[in-house]
């Protein structure tokens, strides 16, 4: 049966979509690095693993095509989708716009209590460099990103950011373990930072895309 024909699924928990609770899992599989980029996705194990119908699973399969986190091959299936190098720096350029705007419309907008939470995150970042942990500077990091984007409440933004981030995952991990790559990204972090407890909208997001430029040039020197 093909994936446009057939009864819509039964609700899953909290009466969410089987498709959508299965594109979710997937898609925190492959955020968390648990899926690795060329990795088959086999539909009977999905249905399995997460107690879906086949319709459902293919919907779900359909949704992450269209994210451009994996691929659906004629006759062959699914599979994780892998991004080349070139790839994730036209995405960080994207993000570079986008979460400048995000920095900014958070300056904008940030109560004293979010300004106290994004400066104990920094205070975390500068104590996770000197003792040398680079993965928990790196889920420090995360958490700062996201902290600024839920001060900015923007929705379009948010989505948007989401979607690039699940392509840009192991490429993030990879930059995260490089040697020195906390010491050199702290003091932008701490910038943009500064800018937002300042209320500072024009700093914020050129704090923000300095940054992102940053993350563009580390990769390129990746090569």
């Amino acid at each position: 049966m093909s994936a446009s024909a057939g009864p819509p699924s039964a609700g899953g928990e909290d009466g969410v979509p089987k498709e959508a609770e299965v594109a979710e899992g997937i898609r925190a599989a492959i955020l968390r690095g648990e899926l690795a980029p060329n990795q088959r996705l086999v539909e009977a194990e999905l249905c399995e693993q997460y107690g879906a119908s086949r319709f459902s699973v293919r919907v779900a399969l359909r949704d992450l095509a269209g994210q451009g986190l994996i691929e659906l091959q004629r006759n062959r299936g699914a599979r994780i989708r892998e991004i080349t190098l070139d790839e994730a720096i036209e995405i960080s350029q994207v993000r570079m716009v986008v979460e400048g705007l995000v920095a900014a419309r958070a300056a904008e907008l940030a109560t004293d209590d979010d300004a106290a939470e994004l400066e104990q995150i920094g205070r975390d970042m500068r104590e996770a460099v000197g003792s040398g942990e680079p993965l928990r500077y790196s889920e420090l990091n995360a958490r700062l990103h996201s902290k600024v984007r839920e001060i900015a409440r923007h929705v379009t933004a948010e989505r948007i950011i989401e979607e690039l981030r699940g392509q840009m995952v192991r490429h993030q991990f990879r930059l995260a373990l490089r040697p020195g790559r906390s010491s050199v990204s702290l003091g932008q972090h701490e910038r943009i930072i500064a800018g937002i407890v300042s209320r500072d909208p024009a700093e914020s997001e050129s704090a923000m895309r300095a940054h992102i430029a940053s993350v563009i040039e580390a990769l390129r020197e990746g090569t």
